[in-house]
């Protein structure tokens, strides 16, 4: 009889309930009570049992599908899942396939009545546990909130994290982490305060920070979206009591005495980014000082929201056909579109694409030329369709005998057996073990620890190897799908009725198209292929 023994732990550990230690335990239990005569091994370490989104879980259940064993075991219910529904759904899967369910840990057996209704009742508890826990961190992290402490993350433009030791009330030493002004950060961000009141634009702001080469935290040249996240964070206010009426206006309390240090926001979003109620917005005066004046720092706010009624409004940038594949050829970077005109004798306008860091920067760091939207778009088509089957052969079937030749199953396959063997010989040693004279348990024990580490060096290459394999397919799958699509592409193009449409037919062939303006030159990148 064939068992798969599944293990899971939350966190990437050898202590404790480790990964290893399950099988480990698993196996004796096996050997003790249960006729088993090949294991499989299904283990997902550093994946919650929140839900079964884990990659060795969603095998075990496929191969549960194919009958390749009789019995699950796993060391407690809640390696399977904390979560009732999923838990009951998986056992009523396991019992459709035939297969049984034992849990060493608790003891149960799901080929009994009576097991099966108490390992129900323990799924209640695990989900209970996991939701208590849940929400006790989450009422904790509020609570720190409140008090303008850093909750960790990336610290945000002008400040670094820095931990912070001190004494407690019963002069015992503690420690959290606080922000701390970046000093050249921070000087950027009282430029940036001034540049904006004198300027009253994004854009404005945007072009002389790009013209002066100053940049992000993460390195990239400003935008009206960063600029904005950073005027609107009020790290950087003053507090006192002119912000803290403000923020109360809003109907937003901030907890703290206002003292001069900014403040720190928390709980504005949930998972997905979802907007939350303004009335669990948790704002807190901070540990570090503020570097706005109160009535500066509103005027700015005063002027963000007046400008947002006077913003143009135009067709999305993104219902363009190159939109986020053109890049300029001078300086590599996206070439977006910029509204003309209308023409004084049709009417129409005409649209072009524009290299963004040449507008960023009003042509101080790029001046390639702009190109109209209409005329590259028809060379770029007609490039595609002359790129003819002959030129395919010649980029395609080399790489895929190239990628034919890299396959490595028969090392999966070798890995796979000898690790099968070396698990064999552990469970062996371990029944000896238990059965060895004082004497000799010692070198039973080094032998152990010597195939242990064999087994999880095995293992880490296998895992590289299935890694591998899988990188391998992919490219086939996207050379076939891409060779596929230039093969409909001359008789799809003209038809697609929607830009968008189009916009993904090209985009499933073309990697990169740039554009050289002083020589009027399109290239071309496809995927997977040399330069044209």
């Amino acid at each position: 009889m064939k068992a798969a023994i599944y293990s899971r732990k939350s966190i990437f550990t050898g202590k404790g309930e480790s990964i290893e230690n399950q099988i480990e335990l698993c196996k004796e239990y096996c050997n003790k009570y249960l006729d088993i005569d090949e294991f499989l091994i299904y283990e997902d370490e550093g994946f919650s049992g929140g839900n079964t989104n884990r990659p060795q879980f969603q095998n075990l259940m496929k191969d549960a599908k194919e009958k390749k064993f009789q019995v699950l075991i796993c060391y407690r219910l809640d390696r399977i899942s904390r979560n009732i529904a999923d838990f009951s759904s998986i056992i009523d899967t396991l019992e459709d396939y035939d297969i049984s369910f034992v849990s060493i840990r608790e003891q149960f057996d799901t080929s009994t009545p009576m097991g099966r209704a108490m390992m129900y009742i323990a799924s209640v508890f695990a989900q209970l546990e996991r939701e208590t826990i849940a929400e006790r961190v989450r009422d904790n992290a509020i609570t720190l909130a409140k008090t303008g402490r850093w909750l960790g993350g990336l610290p945000p433009f002008g400040f670094d994290s820095e931990k912070l030791t001190y004494r407690d009330e019963e002069l015992k030493e503690r420690s959290m982490m606080i922000l701390a002004h970046n000093e050249s950060e921070i000087q950027l961000a009282k430029t940036i305060f001034v540049l904006y009141l004198k300027h009253k634009s994004l854009s404005k702001v945007c072009t002389i920070l790009t013209q002066k080469n100053l940049r992000s935290k993460q390195g990239s040249y400003w935008n009206n979206s960063k600029l904005t996240r950073l005027l609107t964070n009020p790290l950087f206010v003053k507090s006192d009591e002119n912000i803290i009426n403000y923020y109360k206006n809003l109907g937003i309390t901030v907890h703290g005495t206002p003292n001069g240090n900014g403040i720190i926001t928390y709980n504005k979003t949930k998972k997905l980014r979802i907007q939350r109620n303004m009335t669990e917005w948790i704002f807190a005066i901070s540990k570090h000082k503020g570097i706005i004046s109160s009535d500066d720092w509103i005027n700015v706010q005063n002027i963000i929201e007046g400008n947002k009624s006077k913003a143009p409004r135009f067709v999305s940038k993104s219902a363009t056909m190159l939109s986020g594949t053109l890049r300029c050829a001078k300086c590599g970077s996206v070439m977006i579109i910029n509204h003309g005109r209308p023409s004084a004798k049709t009417g129409e306008r005409i649209n072009y694409y524009v290299c963004s860091l040449k507008i960023k920067s009003n042509k101080a760091r790029c001046d390639n030329k702009n190109v109209r939207v209409d005329q590259i778009q028809k060379a770029v088509i007609d490039e595609i369709k002359n790129y003819n089957l002959k030129l395919k052969n010649e980029n395609f079937k080399p790489l895929l005998k190239d990628l034919n030749n890299s396959s490595n199953e028969k090392e999966i396959s070798s890995l796979e057996q000898t690790i099968s063997s070396k698990e064999k010989s552990m469970s062996n040693l371990v029944k000896k073990l238990s059965l060895a004279e004082d004497d000799i348990s010692n070198y039973i024990l080094e032998e152990m620890n010597k195939l242990n580490k064999e087994i999880q060096s095995l293992k880490e290459t296998l895992k590289e190897e299935v890694s591998k394999s899988k990188d391998i397919d992919k490219i086939k799958i996207n050379i076939d799908a891409m060779y596929k699509a230039l093969d409909h592409f001359d008789s799809t193009i003209d038809c697609l009725p929607e830009i968008e449409d189009r916009k993904q037919l090209l985009k499933s062939v073309v990697e990169k198209i740039t554009w050289d303006g002083d020589t009027c030159n399109v290239e071309v990148t496809y995927w997977g292929c040399k330069k044209k």
